[in-house]
């Protein structure tokens, strides 16, 4: 097939060139072959004769091919297609088992048009132009391999094309394919989850029911025992009320018998008293002189007991004091808080602070340490005391440094409050003059402090002031208008402004007790700090027998709490009082005390030192408003 298409081309080639007498060019040739067409080899490299010849008279390019030699390629070419078509149909057709014509071969091939195409082959070969024919035909064929090669890459995109638009889809089939398999899944996971849900609900509706069948049976079971009970009950209180019944008549009739029995000796008694004159007399007197002597002895030792508690016992105004109620009471008690004030005596010494829980400015603590040496050698020497006023801001540690005083320069001391004075009433100067004569009866000396000196020791010249109230400050000067050898007056004041002129005139030595500077708060929070934190849960000397049957109190562990952090919370605390760090003290304790673990550590003492300063802040800033509220 492939040789019968070349030969057509080049016969069509050459007659093209033959009719229209043009030359043959590159153009003229349409390739109508799949392979490669060639010829086949020359027996002889050289042409013969005729060709020589022929080619020695060939004509020049452009010139037409000679009639004869068109009409012989064209005879050829037909020729050779005839051949070849009878071959092709000879190829298809089935093989025949007899050969008619002899020569013809058995496959029904007919050599004589392939015989006629190798003449005219030959022919051509011989003639002049043939290898321009050659040259033609060879481009031609160049051609049509670029065309085909063009052909199969294009052939080849297109079909990557159809493999990637295949690849395209059959991924897109394979996500609808997994999307399909998990919808399929998540409709199975959540039937199997509807399934479950309905048998958890059927479970749940079964337990209910259940316990609703329980709970009936446990009511009606309850209701039945109480019934029971009930009808127990019932039954025993009647027979207890039977009991009680038979009880309370045999106990009526054995009361009625004893009464009617004694009112027959007592009426038997009184037949024979009043029919004899004698025994009359007799029982009048004794009752009359039994009546007199208990109202007699009742009535005595009440006069002489208030006798012996005016003459010898302690004024009602005091109500602290280093002297018993009674001479003869509390000798064992204060030779113990001797003995223990001698103790805490030699521990402040050893710690350096010579007036023992009193934390006070340097200068101040100087002062009245002078004036405790002063107080007792003016006792040794039998001089007259000085009166003092003391003043400051509440909880400064007035009292206590009174108490320090006195205990110090050897006195006694009584402690009083100015409030107490005004409930008196008309027996408040009564009440004064009892204090001064018992305090007058003081071996050692007495130091009388008065603390809220100006609850009535305040100007007389103020409307509010009661006549009960003037009478009881002029009481007072009265017993204080001289220098006394037997009583220290001690005052104190939070306004000593308010305090009378001849209040003020009695005074000889004036002292301020400040707020606490940042020294003085550290070495208050390290007190506290020993006393309420370091030595909390120690049992107290109370007797063995007292301590046994008394439940130890819980020790508090000290984690990590150094100087530095109490030097922090001295800085923070600034405005506090004494009586203020000692109530932060306490507050940490009772934390402490609240805390699982019984633990102090820098975490908790910082939370309760700042909650405090917070509060102190507060209270500030309200009492700020009320002084501002009273000034205008």
């Amino acid at each position: 097939m492939g040789k019968a298409s070349a030969i057509g081309g080049l016969v069509s080639a050459i007659a093209a060139a033959a009719a229209g007498g043009a030359s043959i060019s590159q153009s003229n040739f349409v390739s109508f072959a799949d392979n490669t067409f060639s010829f086949p080899p020359f027996t002889s490299s050289h042409p013969p004769p005729q060709q020589q010849q022929s080619s020695s008279s060939s004509p020049s390019p452009g010139q037409p091919l000679p009639p004869n030699l068109a009409q012989q390629i064209a005879a050829a070419a037909a020729a050779a297609a005839a051949g070849g078509g009878d071959g092709d149909s000879a190829s298809r057709a089935p093989p025949k088992n007899s050969n008619p014509h002899p020569r013809t071969s058995s496959a029904g091939f007919d050599p004589e048009a392939l015989e006629r195409g190798v003449k005219a082959l030959k022919e051509i070969a011989n003639s002049s132009n043939a290898k321009k024919v050659f040259e033609t035909i060879k481009t031609q064929e160049a051609t049509r391999q670029a065309e085909w090669a063009a052909k199969a890459a294009e052939f080849k995109a297109q079909q990557a094309l159809a493999e990637t638009a295949e690849n395209e889809l059959q991924r897109q089939r394979n996500q609808e394919l997994v999307k399909l398999q998990e919808e399929s899944s998540i409709r199975q996971e959540q039937a199997r989850r509807a399934t479950e849900e309905q048998i958890q609900a059927q479970r749940r509706q079964t337990e209910r029911e259940k316990a609703e069948i329980e709970r009936e049976t446990i009511r009606v079971r309850s209701m039945a025992e109480a019934e029971g009970r009930a009808h127990e009950a019932k039954l025993a209180e009647d027979v207890n009320r039977r009991i009680l019944i038979d009880r309370a008549n045999a106990e009526r009739e054995k009361w009625v018998a004893a009464i009617n029995t004694t009112f027959d000796h007592i009426g038997g008694g009184l037949r024979a008293i009043l029919t004899d004159q004698n025994k009359l007399i007799v029982a009048v007197g004794g009752v009359t002189a039994l009546a007199a002597g208990v109202y007699t002895t009742r009535e005595g030792a009440r006069v002489i007991w208030g006798y012996v508690d005016r003459i010898l016992g302690q004024p009602s105004l005091i109500r602290e004091s280093s002297r018993g109620k009674y001479p003869w009471s509390g000798l064992s008690t204060r030779a113990m808080s001797t003995m223990s004030r001698s103790a805490n005596a030699g521990s402040a010494s050893k710690n350096g602070n010579g007036f023992g829980d009193v934390i006070l400015h340097p200068s101040l603590q100087k002062r009245i340490q002078q004036l405790a040496g002063a107080t007792a050698n003016t006792k040794s020497h039998q001089a007259p005391f000085r009166n003092m006023l003391f003043y400051g801001p509440p909880g400064t540690g007035k009292t206590m440094a009174a108490r320090e005083l006195a205990r110090k320069s050897g006195l006694d001391y009584a402690l009083m409050t100015g409030g107490d004075v005004a409930p008196l009433g008309p027996q408040a100067v009564t009440k004064i003059h009892q204090l001064f004569d018992w305090a007058k009866k003081s071996r050692k000396g007495l130091l009388l402090f008065i603390d809220e000196a100006d609850a009535f020791l305040c100007e007389r010249n103020k409307t509010y002031m009661s006549e009960a109230q003037r009478s009881a400050l002029n009481a007072l000067l009265f017993r204080t208008g001289d220098q006394s050898k037997d009583i220290v007056l001690a005052l104190a004041t939070n306004r000593p402004g308010d305090l009378d002129s001849a209040v003020a005139d009695r005074i000889d030595e004036v002292l301020e007790f400040p707020l606490p500077q940042q020294d003085e708060r550290f070495k208050l929070l390290k007190l506290y700090l020993d006393k309420y934190i370091a030595q909390a849960g120690e049992r107290k000397s109370g007797g063995w027998f007292k301590n046994l049957f008394k439940k130890q109190p819980q020790r508090i562990e000290i984690k990590g709490l150094t100087d530095e952090l109490l030097k922090e919370a001295a800085e923070k605390t600034e405005g506090f009082s004494g009586r203020e760090i000692a109530k932060l003290m306490a507050s940490v304790q009772a934390a402490v005390y609240g805390s699982p673990e019984c633990v102090l550590d820098p975490t908790l003492f910082r939370e309760v030192v700042d909650y405090k300063v917070a509060e102190h802040q507060q209270r500030s800033k309200l009492a700020s408003k009320s002084d501002g509220k009273n000034v205008q």
